[in-house]
């Protein structure tokens, strides 16, 4: 795949995920829409999402943590992001949040679409085969409300594996709504180790073989990035 030009990938994104006490719970989803004008027009930023987060165990509401949210943001430049830490979103967010996890990274590959773009830019070949290191992963699905049930059967034998994994430093499921917007973030010591479980997993393996037959989904996205940093906590403990 041919590497794409510098100017279609984001020179950095980021992850904040805030962690909130129950008595905070109703002002984060304040912030759910007060934030999305606010980061629209945030300097520098070409793609930004506000994530409801949960354990990614099945995909469905009993999954959801309401005490834990999530930023997305895919920065024009690192200039960008450093001055977004002065804005009134993340001013807001500490006032609420008792905890923050925020990693910076890389675009290495992405694949397919998320709201019909294509926010991380495509495969940076190079870049891909020299890094070493940490790197996370970033998938993104819309279901097909008829194959929702069919999909949400196949997930706990894959959740189960992830858990066991060697190399995994975190995970959790992310999404723009309870149902039919799903996906996954997860910090990997490895690409070796990221790789073992999509390839070698076997719950993982087929449900990989079964996504085209099965039709699952009305759009989807993977994306792999080269870890910067990570700061902060979550559930207490640093990645």
């Amino acid at each position: 795949m041919p590497t794409p030009r510098a100017a279609d990938r984001p020179a950095l994104v980021t992850l904040d995920v805030w962690g909130v006490a129950p008595r905070a719970v109703p002002g984060a989803l304040a912030r759910m829409a007060l934030d999305r004008p606010l980061l629209a027009r945030a300097p520098g930023a070409r793609f930004a999402k506000l994530l409801g987060t949960g354990d990614g165990r099945t995909f469905t509401v009993r999954d959801a943590d309401p005490l834990r949210w999530a930023v997305l943001v895919a920065w024009a430049s690192e200039e960008d992001a450093l001055a977004f830490e002065s804005s009134a979103t993340v001013r807001a967010w500490r006032r609420l949040a008792r905890e923050r996890l925020r990693v910076g990274m890389t675009p290495l590959t992405s694949r397919g679409r998320w709201g019909g773009r294509e926010p991380f830019g495509g495969e940076d070949s190079r870049a891909a085969r020299s890094h070493e290191g940490p790197v996370a992963s970033i998938t993104r699905a819309r279901l097909r409300p008829l194959r929702a049930a069919s999909f949400w059967r196949a997930v706990p034998p894959v959740s189960a594996e992830l858990h066991r994994v060697a190399g995994l430093r975190c995970a959790l499921g992310v999404g723009e709504a309870p149902l039919g917007y799903q996906g996954t973030f997860s910090l990997w010591e490895s690409t070796a180790a990221l790789r073992g479980f999509a390839h070698r997993r076997l719950a993982h393996v087929d449900v990989m073989d079964r996504t085209p037959a099965e039709g699952w989904y009305a759009e989807e996205l993977f994306a792999r990035f080269a870890v910067r940093s990570v700061t902060g906590t979550l559930d207490g403990r640093a990645p």
